[in-house]
């Protein structure tokens, strides 16, 4: 009987229980949504300025290595006084010129000095010991800096342009996406590779001038001394053309004549490489006197000098006249003596071509 009196007061008790604990199951609010993270825009996002690609540095160009002849005019000035320097302008900018007046009150006239290949406006052969030594006997002196031989001329090529840079890129890299249509959504991530700096596409490899190119420039300068000269109320003009230096002055007589200039000196002349017509070829047609000095020990410099005298004389030219000399390498002051006698005693004769009929 007790049994079965508790066992009847406990069902009681749960079933007043569970009205009261249904409804608070019911209730019990929803977990409410998570809040939206305030980095998960940024996440998906990805910032403008990180999504745009950098753009390429523009295209650069190395500049030109200087020309061995700039570095030995740089020298130059550094030693020589002010007074001595000219800076005269031709097509290819300012170069320097060594200029010594006359020391006389009324001066000769003008001896222009052409260097060879290789030679500066004070080379110890011929150049340097003329321009010292002529005004000492009333004549001006010119000596001129030359632009470096043609195939010596160091020249940059212009870098390649930003659209064969692309195109290069392209090829190089089949794989890469092409470009993506405006609309296209920005992406979740960046790349590394896309914020990192472009380099710079390198300029071409080195080229040189061509030959043309090299007489344009060599050709410009004699006739910018040519100028100089005429400024400076010259009574006489000689160009001076010491080994290349002699074709040179040939050639821009040939080009140009010029009733200024009354004389050519060829000392051991010879045809720089790669260039004609041969000096043979080039010195009989000229109409005014050339004096053509060369050693008569070197063999090369013998024969090449016949070959002028023998076409001097085809062509009935009058005023070219040959003086051979002695060469002495063991005593180049001797040498270099010996030379400026023979050019003095030259131009003290005004040998002059005579008129044309």
């Amino acid at each position: 009987m007790s049994r079965t009196l508790a066992s009847t007061l406990s069902l009681c008790c749960l079933t007043l229980l569970l009205p009261c604990t249904a409804p608070a199951w019911a209730e019990e609010p929803a977990p409410a949504p998570a809040p939206a993270d305030a980095t998960t825009p940024a996440a998906t996002e990805a910032p403008a300025d990180a999504s745009a690609e950098t753009p390429a540095a523009p295209p650069t160009e190395h500049a030109a290595v200087p020309e061995r002849s700039e570095n030995e005019a740089q020298g130059l000035q550094q030693q020589l006084p002010n007074t001595e320097q000219q800076q005269l302008a031709a097509s290819d900018g300012n170069f320097l010129a060594l200029w010594k007046p006359a020391n006389a009150a009324e001066a000769s006239g003008v001896v222009i000095l052409i260097p060879g290949d290789s030679e500066s406006a004070d080379w110890p052969q011929a150049i340097g010991p003329l321009r010292n030594k002529l005004p000492d006997v009333g004549w001006s002196s010119l000596s001129l800096t030359l632009p470096d031989p043609h195939d010596q001329a160091p020249q940059v090529a212009p870098a390649p342009a930003p659209s064969e840079t692309a195109s290069a890129t392209a090829e190089a890299d089949p794989a890469a996406p092409a470009s993506e249509p405006a609309d296209a959504p920005a992406p979740s991530e960046t790349p590394a590779a896309a914020t990192q700096a472009i380099p710079a596409p390198e300029a071409g490899p080195l080229t040189q001038a061509t030959p043309e190119q090299h007489a344009e420039r060599v050709l410009a300068r004699i006739q910018a001394a040519v100028a100089f000269a005429q400024s400076q109320k010259a009574k006489r003009i000689v160009l001076l053309g010491h080994g290349s230096g002699g074709y040179w002055a040939a050639r821009y007589l040939g080009n140009s004549p010029s009733p200024e200039v009354q004389n050519l000196l060829l000392v051991a002349a010879k045809v720089p490489e790669g260039f004609s017509p041969p000096l043979e070829e080039l010195v009989p047609g000229l109409k005014l006197a050339v004096g053509d000095f060369y050693y008569k020990d070197q063999p090369a410099d013998r024969t090449a000098a016949l070959k002028r005298q023998q076409a001097s004389k085809r062509q009935a030219q009058p005023a070219y006249v040959q003086v051979a000399m002695k060469a002495l390498p063991g005593n180049p002051a001797t040498e270099q003596e010996q030379l400026f006698r023979r050019i003095r005693g030259w131009l003290s004769l005004d040998v002059k071509a005579p008129a044309a009929q």
